[in-house]
């Protein structure tokens, strides 16, 4: 449900067309569009746009999606990947963030989080901090991840790549390893990998639902693909890759016990590159390595003794690409009781 402001100088809140028109317009992320709050409203979220417009033109300036929760204890407000304004107008980042605050307030929230969509420090920290916003410790997104440029042709992309992971792509396709797009139905078959991956590799994953409605609001729509990739008529992995604007991301990954050595997730990736190459994207997301190797740790020996994510920066670096760091959440905080209780359950609040 969206909250029409009242104030003469937020008169507002976009339509759907306006609201995307601007977020790809500025380079928006995935996760303040509109369809992500749809999706996430399936989910126990309610969603709520906020919006910044030039007083004189009427010309919008700065948008703000944002998900409210229960907590075991209070609720939080939360804005994934946002606010959405340019970096260089302060003043409508002030407005943005002062917008926030008062909704939060209004809205009886236990604490408002933000986690801007910047590579390392955001450039108006100073101003965040001046307008009552702390850092936090806990995100909910990812922190560090790789980033792989799509520019170019397939060579140009496979030479970032380490030869390794070339190596293995081309190892799937010799040995029969073939890559099919998924329809709905193909949901519950994804499913099911996601269990197996899960009771593999002990992390948690969502109902069978959450990646059905993910497919029904993105795939229609052009900005999501389910791949499976197969040897004969065994189902050895799948992804669901999402492109919005400039940029893909890949978030829900899962694969067999079986034929783990004819290297499927390696295609996978490959096939679901060009995809988003095709829609026009120019970077690939990999979506979330271990913060350490943000912080400058990058030892492959180490790395190959270590399990956990571990063994999953090994995969995704082999991609080439980029190592970025993200600016740290922001915080702004109503009440620090039940803030210093309600933030012991971040672990519960999964994001993608």
């Amino acid at each position: 449900m969206d909250r029409a402001r009242k104030s003469s100088t937020e008169p507002k809140i976009p339509n759907v067309h306006q609201w995307e028109e601007f977020l790809l317009r500025v380079g928006g992320h995935l996760l303040q569009s509109w369809g992500w709050g749809e999706f996430k409203s399936r989910f126990g979220w309610q969603v709520e746009r906020l919006a910044v417009w030039d007083e004189a033109s009427g010309e919008l300036k700065g948008a703000a999606q944002v998900l409210i929760r229960r907590l075991p204890v209070g609720r939080m407000a939360y804005v994934p990947k946002g606010p959405v304004a340019d970096p260089e107008d302060a003043e409508t980042w002030k407005r943005l963030l002062r917008l926030l605050r008062d909704f939060g307030r209004e809205r009886g929230v236990t604490f408002l989080k933000i986690e801007p969509d910047w590579e390392g420090e955001h450039p108006l920290v100073q101003l965040f901090q001046e307008e009552g916003y702390k850092h936090s410790a806990q995100a909910i997104q990812p922190l560090t991840t790789i980033i792989v440029t799509l520019d170019g042709d397939d060579d140009e992309i496979l030479k970032q790549m380490k030869s390794k992971t070339r190596y293995n792509i081309r190892l799937a396709e010799r040995k029969g390893v073939t890559v099919r797009e998924g329809d709905e139905a193909d949901v519950s078959l994804f499913y099911n990998l996601m269990e197996e991956t899960k009771d593999r590799d002990l992390f948690g994953i969502h109902q069978e639902a959450y990646y059905r409605a993910a497919w029904q609001v993105f795939a229609p729509q052009n900005h999501a693909r389910l791949f499976l990739a197969y040897h004969g008529d065994q189902l050895l992995a799948g992804l669901m890759v999402f492109a919005y604007g400039s940029r893909a991301c890949y978030l829900y990954g899962a694969s067999s016990n079986r034929h783990r050595n004819l290297m499927p997730n390696h295609l996978l990736q490959w096939r679901a590159m060009l995809w988003a190459r095709e829609q026009g994207c120019t970077s690939y997301d990999l979506w979330g390595v271990p913060d350490e190797v943000g912080e400058g740790e990058e030892d492959m020996e180490e790395v190959l003794e270590r399990g956990g994510l571990w063994g999953v920066y090994r995969f995704k670096r082999g991609f080439g690409g980029r190592i970025v760091r993200h600016s740290p959440s922001y915080d702004y905080v109503y009440s620090r009781a039940l803030y210093w209780l309600g933030t012991r359950v971040y672990p519960r609040v999964r994001g993608t």
